[in-house]
């Protein structure tokens, strides 16, 4: 996969200290990615950049909302996403991204691609049942919604206030009651 030239950080001419660095993430980005979950974005990035003599510290934070569709309706709506993430890199003799917080990259190394770190963000930032607002308080009015309230199984009460239960069973029952 070809890296976004956006997301590539040149840290070599970067004086100690900390830097900003802030990105929006539209739906164009996960389409580089080949991700069609979700139908729009809106996302700010924000990272920071601690740049050590020995280390980089890069802490990511983003927020914002996505466009999906609900699991239930599969009607789209927009899900507010919140979530940071802090990665450690260093320098050693080859690159090593085997341990999450902690990327080894090659002494000559002078610049960092962070994309996969934020795509994998905000994938991870997503609930896993997504589901409308507008079905947990009620509110949304779907043809979907009806049919699923109509084939719900029924509760216990509601199945013994049938009119038409066969009379065989309410002799039957009367044997449990007079003990």
């Amino acid at each position: 996969m070809k890296h976004l030239k956006a997301f590539t950080i040149p840290f070599v001419g970067l004086k100690a200290g900390e830097h900003l660095f802030e990105y929006n993430i539209e739906q164009s980005f996960f389409e580089h990615f080949e991700y069609e979950d979700f139908n729009d974005s809106n996302i700010k990035v924000a990272v920071i950049l601690n740049k050590k003599s020995t280390l980089l510290e890069l802490n990511f934070k983003i927020s914002g909302t996505i466009n999906v569709n609900c699991d239930v309706t599969n009607e789209p709506y927009d899900q507010e996403i919140e979530s940071d993430f802090d990665l450690v890199v260093k320098f050693g003799e080859e690159f090593n991204d085997e341990d999450m917080d902690i990327l080894i990259i090659s002494h000559g190394e002078y610049e960092i691609n962070i994309q996969q770190y934020i795509y994998e963000l905000i994938v991870l930032a997503v609930p896993n049942k997504r589901i409308h607002p507008g079905v947990e308080d009620g509110t949304l009015d779907s043809e979907i919604l009806k049919k699923l309230e109509e084939l719900s199984p029924k509760s216990a009460e509601e199945k013994e206030n049938k009119e038409d239960i066969d009379p065989r069973w309410n002799t039957l029952k009367k044997l449990l009651t007079d003990k």
